[in-house]
């Protein structure tokens, strides 16, 4: 091991070698994102078309859904294969997968950083049940995302009579990481990020791997000037750092210490965020009855984020444990862009760890998306309209939590309601149906529901259901809606319908 070197994005850049593995770090909107990075090792290929044929791995997504992040990576001929967890914020990449462009495969978050933490162990991969009876169990598509997809990433075994996956180990040739500062012995903190994510794990992989670990920091200091316990990735794992003194918290915002939990903000007078559309508003404050003092709970992105102001305005906030995948515990959470991160947050923890918590069964209830269900109460959120969303952290969380409750619109692409009178009217039914026939891939399985004993729901603006032994059953509808005209004709499949309760008046203010 040689000395930690400092050097220029584009000094960095170099150092990545046609056909590499490259591992990065980060999360939505430029969280723990090495943009500086990621930018130089972009303007090389366009300008030299060097690197190329690389294969990019990342657990959580990152980016912008225009330019940053993931992104940057999207050029034809620069990428050969990708395996993530989470492709919404790189349009770019989804594109070229759907023109079978490029390989992909897909898994759940929690397992690409666990397997990173194995290969950089030198252990033979990853043995774990999460995946069992989803797309990423090798009896349906084995994570393959496209027909150029041909690998057998993972393969299912018998373990003392109990079904697990193994996902295979392969070398990282280059980890890209992120902290906020650097000192000259290379010692990286990530104290003023809003999460660490899996900076530790990525370097630990690519190190071990015989690889490259490139560092981007907001300032390098004196050795010494770092607290002991700040420095997340020891100097004696990095081989480059990168000093950007542009970097900021999320793309186009600067540090706010309330949030990498330096300071304590004054919240008691600031609103809490309530979702403006009524959809959204409606599914927060139903999914909010569902809450009961002293549960661990776990929020999902997208509809599910709107719970946190219900929860705010409520006041109820310390009556629970609240807690999302990139590691943040309670405090006021951040929703769209900015969700995984939390003003005033007790704890942060690296994302690896909450995967460990939430896979051991430590949820007792998870509020998460739900982009389609099907009559055995199979949920899809992973693969839509033939594109590929991926999971994120979705599967090890909603296997393992004790009740899951599914939030999500009735139907969707310009569905349109109104409230009026203390009545819900449908104004205008969707184009596209959400209870289906047979979900397009299955990222939740209602099998492997019923076999622990989960109890489940699905939440929607009109109606809720829940998981019976043989599907779905109807249990409640919104005043106003007509039965038969606004949700059974308007499902590819009948659910179950016994007695039927009224949503209470109160969701819908």
């Amino acid at each position: 091991m040689g000395k930690t070197r400092f050097m220029t994005a584009a000094e960095a850049a170099a150092l990545v070698k046609d056909g590499d593995v490259v591992a990065i770090s980060g999360n939505g909107a430029g969280m723990i994102s090495a943009e500086a990075v990621f930018e130089a090792i972009e303007k090389r290929f366009l300008e030299t078309g060097h690197p190329r044929e690389l294969t990019l791995v990342h657990s959580l997504g990152l980016g912008d859904r225009e330019a940053m992040g993931t992104n940057r990576f999207a050029h034809e001929g620069m990428l050969r294969k990708v395996i993530a967890a989470h492709f919404t914020w790189s349009p770019k990449i989804q594109q070229m997968i759907r023109e079978e462009k490029i390989e992909a495969y897909c898994f759940p978050g929690g397992v690409i950083q666990h397997l990173l933490r194995e290969i950089g162990a030198g252990r033979p991969g990853l043995f774990t049940h999460s995946g069992l009876h989803t797309f990423v169990d090798p009896r349906q598509q084995g994570g393959r995302c496209n027909a150029r997809s041909h690998e057998e990433l993972v393969e299912l075994l018998d373990i003392g009579g109990q079904e697990v996956l193994r996902y295979k180990p392969f070398k990282v040739d280059v980890g890209i990481i992120r902290g906020t500062f650097a000192d000259t012995s290379g010692n990286l903190s990530p104290e003023e990020e809003p999460i660490d994510m899996d900076i530790h794990t990525i370097a630990l992989a690519a190190r071990n791997s015989g690889g490259v670990v490139i560092a981007q920091a907001r300032q390098v200091v004196e050795t010494g000037s770092l607290h002991p316990r700040h420095v997340r990735v020891p100097g004696v794992m990095i081989d480059a750092v990168v000093e950007d003194p542009a970097q900021e918290q999320f793309y186009g915002l600067g540090y706010d210490a309330s949030i990498s939990g330096g300071q304590r903000a004054h919240l008691a007078g600031v609103a809490a965020e309530i979702p403006a559309k009524l959809e959204r508003r409606i599914i927060a404050r139903r999914a909010a009855m569902e809450l009961r003092e002293g549960a661990s709970l776990n929020f999902g992105y997208g509809i599910p984020g709107g719970i946190f102001g219900v929860i705010a305005e409520q006041g109820g906030g310390d009556a629970f444990w609240m807690s999302v995948e990139q590691g943040t515990h309670n405090g006021r959470m951040l929703d769209g862009r900015l969700f995984g991160a939390s003003r005033n947050t007790d704890a942060i923890v690296p994302s690896i760890e909450q995967f460990d918590y939430y896979s051991g069964g430590g949820i007792d209830i998870t509020f998460l998306g739900m982009g389609e269900a099907d009559e055995a109460g199979n949920v899809n959120v992973s693969h839509l309209g033939g594109n590929l969303i991926g999971p994120g952290g979705f599967i090890e969380i909603a296997q393992n939590a004790k009740k899951v409750v599914f939030c999500g619109t009735f139907d969707a692409q310009g569905a349109k309601v109104e409230w009026v009178d203390g009545r819900l009217r449908v104004v205008q039914p969707g184009k596209a149906r959400k209870f289906v026939k047979r979900v397009e891939r299955i990222t939740f399985s209602a099998d492997f529901a019923r076999r622990t004993g989960q109890e489940v729901l699905y939440i929607t603006e009109r109606a809720v259901f829940r998981l019976t032994g043989d599907g779905l059953e109807l249990i409640e509808t919104a005043p106003g809606i007509d039965l038969e005209n606004d949700i059974l004709a308007m499902m590819d499949f009948r659910p179950r319908v016994g007695e039927v309760a009224t949503m209470p008046d109160a969701v819908f203010v």
